[in-house]
């Protein structure tokens, strides 16, 4: 019979293989048994489970053991190089040298060593002022130093826990999703007993441990507790959330030594007594009082540190690239209002870089025919200059040497290129409803009232909030140390009271994880909002549910990117009702347009506009172009006929596959995707037979090429405009199995209250809207068919009363 192999063994077997002792008395007993402990369980009962998923995260997601260490280290050298450069720019250059200012240097070449101070003269420059920033960023630097040594140390003992417990060797680690990973790490739970309080993890309880305080930011933001949107005078509404500040807050709330935390997983009990609130409001109060003076101490050394940094870094990229700075980026407020709960970097990042084209299309088509016609001009006279310059000096170097010519066409040079910024692409089509849906598609979190009005300027300035330029992030970083202060001071330490009742009322103890945010449970029944957690009885209050669908939208992206998680029963009850209803609808339209085949390609992106997700390659035969919500024409990717089924073989047994190596650690959910999405949901049922778009097609057998990858990230973002679909019938009391007419498309993608809506208007607004698609949709036809097709826009517009340039 075959010996099994087991962590028991007989106590004999070792008495055998050791020496024995004359003085010992032999053991004749063999019935005894001894636990052998291997290698690699010295990972049993880990004390700080929230620091050590974060960190096997973190190893994955940056590369390794190498790349960890390497980054670390080049960030010191950074740091010094910084610090050493400004001290040596500042004390040891002669600039009266270098200048030429000098009387008897007039007619004599400058070199380096004459233009530089000799090492004691350079120690004489020192003054006070120099001193003390060289002691403060030494201690800086020796604090880091000390960081990166531990956190050294940290990546070793995580290195060697990928390859002695979870069996994934260095070159393996490139060629694994994060899905994979996690899926060995619930495995080596169920062997070691990383966490002895629970038998068995789950993907939630490994999310909550990574982001435990994340959730918390997220949740504060959605409710608006956090002071980081002000009136500013001039500017409006302002959203203002740097790095600096957002480091404060987190110092404040969850890791600093006077936090409501007692450590990472576990709120202090005093946070829990009702009857205590008003005496810890005051000590938070206070507490936040003297951090904000700290930072006000700090504020003059750290704003240099900001204003050198930025310019060692930004300075030659803002020569080489000047229209950087009019490029947008997604702001640091953005990051965590558009966040979902239990959403991970690599997920959120992907599905913003998915949303990022759109949104720059979106504002781009705003500007002012003022600010063109004077770009155009600008541009014309200092290009004018700069061609006649570089022409004089292809013809002769000598007018180089020219004082200030080369600062010319630097200048000059810089001004065409910041011009260029500012003038639109000619053949730009103005279709901004559908533009925001496109990005609704991606971001999943916008107000109701945009819904319609994204042709306005309130919208757009809004927006703008979210989606910020460059130029105005660097501005925020480098005032950062002025505000942040004043931000602590006299906004959120009144704030207190109501952020030691959240805490309170929003945080549950969980089995094997620890204190939690609430929200973060994604508990429908308890946080779920009415108008969209529909047929599902929620107990909450204004005060409870979490706002613009927050806990709903969570709950399916969560559903989506772990297949294998079985959702609590109300979530599960939410998701099944969503998914019949979908089913319901695609069947309703396939009758429907077997009687009126005339009607329902219109009204189609209506009641579903979610279905325009689809590649364009699968809706044969309809016709639906919905830029608004196709996320497909970003990428050409797919394609039913040569989409491939998985390999059958896997190098090292952890699903390499051959079509995609390197670069899928970012990849969100399992590389086959779980079929557990609407538009999985509706293929699989068949609900889409008779519907007349073509069927995506569908195989037991998972798929892992690139297609399949760009189908998982439709169907969250099918998912998603269904569900506000859903909710915004519900608010205006429309029944969900209730067809939209035409007249309702109309105010559904442009509301205009100065003008009147007919039912002709309406099938016209809507032949506008589909040209608009089908020309996105479409370049090489847009192209040729462009100067037609904006002269019609231009008509229609005008005809509305609709400027949008203007």
């Amino acid at each position: 019979m075959a010996e099994y192999e087991t962590q028991y063994q007989s106590l004999a077997s070792y008495d055998e293989e050791e020496e024995t002792d004359d003085n010992e008395i032999p053991v004749h007993d063999t019935n005894f048994m001894i636990h052998v402990v291997p290698e690699s369980s010295r990972w049993n009962h880990i004390e700080n489970l929230d620091d050590f998923f974060a960190r096997v995260y973190n190893f994955h997601q940056r590369g390794g053991y190498v790349c960890m260490v390497v980054e670390d280290l080049l960030q010191l050298i950074q740091f010094l190089f910084v610090v050493w450069f400004s001290t040596f720019l500042a004390s040891c250059v002669r600039y009266d040298v270098l200048f030429a200012n000098e009387p008897n240097m007039t007619n004599h070449k400058v070199t380096i060593p004459e233009a530089i101070r000799p090492f004691d003269q350079c120690l004489g420059q020192f003054d006070f002022g120099i001193v003390l920033s060289l002691l403060v960023a030494l201690v800086f630097w020796m604090f880091r130093l000390i960081k990166v040594i531990y956190n050294i140390v940290k990546y070793t003992e995580i290195r060697s826990f990928y390859i002695h417990a979870l069996n994934i060797s260095a070159a393996e680690l490139p060629n694994m999703t994060w899905h994979e990973v996690q899926r060995c790490l619930l495995e080596v739970q169920k062997e070691q007993q990383m966490c002895i309080h629970k038998q068995e993890l789950t993907e939630l309880d490994l999310y909550h441990r990574i982001l435990r305080f994340k959730n918390y930011m997220v949740a504060m933001v959605n409710k608006s507790l956090l002071p980081v949107k002000f009136k500013v005078p001039f500017l409006g509404d302002y959203a203002f959330l740097s790095t600096g500040l957002k480091y404060n807050l987190e110092l404040i709330l969850f890791w600093g030594p006077w936090s409501p935390f007692e450590n990472n997983w576990k709120l202090k009990e005093d946070f829990r007594q009702s009857h205590r609130r008003k005496h810890l409001a005051e000590m938070l109060s206070k507490r936040i009082l003297w951090i904000g003076i700290a930072n006000l101490v700090l504020s003059p050394l750290i704003f240099l540190w900001q204003i050198l940094y930025s310019f060692f870094r930004y300075a030659e990229l803002i020569k080489r690239q000047p229209g950087i700075l009019g490029a947008r980026r997604w702001s640091n407020y953005s990051r965590l209002y558009l966040r979902h709960f239990n959403e991970l970097d690599h997920e959120y990042n992907a599905r913003l870089n998915r949303g990022y084209p759109a949104a720059n299309m979106y504002m781009n088509i705003f500007t002012s025919r003022i600010t063109i016609i004077m770009a155009k001009n600008v541009a014309f006279f200092a290009g004018s200059i700069l061609a006649v310059l570089v022409v004089l000096s292809v013809y002769d170097e000598d007018v180089l040497s020219v004082e200030h010519v080369l600062t010319t066409i630097s200048l000059a040079g810089l001004v065409v290129t910041a011009c260029r910024v500012l003038i639109p692409d000619e053949h730009m089509v103005y279709c901004p409803e559908v533009l925001m849906r496109n990005i609704l598609s991606h971001i999943h979190y916008i107000p109701d009232y945009w819904k319609g009005n994204a042709h306005t300027y309130k919208v757009r300035d809004e927006f703008a909030i979210l989606f910020q330029y460059k130029l105005s992030y660097l501005i925020e970083e480098l005032l950062s140390p002025l505000v942040t202060p004043f931000i602590l001071c006299l906004s959120l330490r009144y704030k207190s009271l109501e952020i030691v009742d959240f805490f309170r009322n929003f945080t549950v103890t969980v089995v094997g994880v620890g204190d939690v945010c609430s929200f973060a449970q994604m508990d429908v029944r308890k946080h779920g909002h009415p108008e969209w957690a529909h047929k599902v009885d929620t107990e909450a209050n204004q005060y409870n549910q979490a706002e613009d669908g927050k806990t709903e939208l969570s709950l399916m992206h969560f559903h989506l990117t772990n297949p294998e998680w079985k959702p609590p029963n109300t979530g599960g009850t939410f998701i099944q009702t969503v998914q019949e209803e979908a089913q319901k609808e695609m069947s309703s339209l396939g009758t429907a347009q077997s009687e009126m085949p005339g009607v329902i390609p219109g009204m189609f992106n209506s009641h579903l506009p979610s279905l325009g997700l689809l590649p364009s390659t699968l809706n044969q035969g309809m016709g639906y172009n919905s830029l608004a919500s196709s996320v497909a024409m970003q990428s050409t990717l797919y394609s039913p006929t040569t989409a491939s089924a998985a390999p059958t073989g896997a190098s090292g047994g952890h699903g390499i596959h051959h079509r995609l190596k390197g670069g899928i650690s970012q990849i969100e959910g399992p590389l086959g995707g779980g079929n557990l999405g609407l538009l999985s949901s509706m293929t699989s049922s068949g609900s889409l037979h008779g519907s007349g778009i073509g069927m995506v097609p569908h195989s037991n057998q998972p798929r892992v090429d690139e297609g399949t990858l760009e189908m998982m990230s439709h169907d969250m973002s099918f998912s998603a405009l269904y569900l506000h679909d859903l909710q915004f019938k519900r608010s205006r009391g429309q029944s969900s199995g209730e067809n939209i007419d035409i007249r309702t498309r109309a105010t559904w993608q442009r509301q205009d209250s100065n003008q009147s809506h007919v039912p002709m208007a309406h099938i016209q607004e809507a032949g506008q809207e589909d040209n608009c698609e089908e020309l996105l949709s479409h370049p090489s036809n847009a192209a040729e068919e462009n100067e037609q097709s904006i002269s019609h826009l231009s008509s229609q517009a005008q005809g509305d009363d609709y400027h949008p340039l203007e």
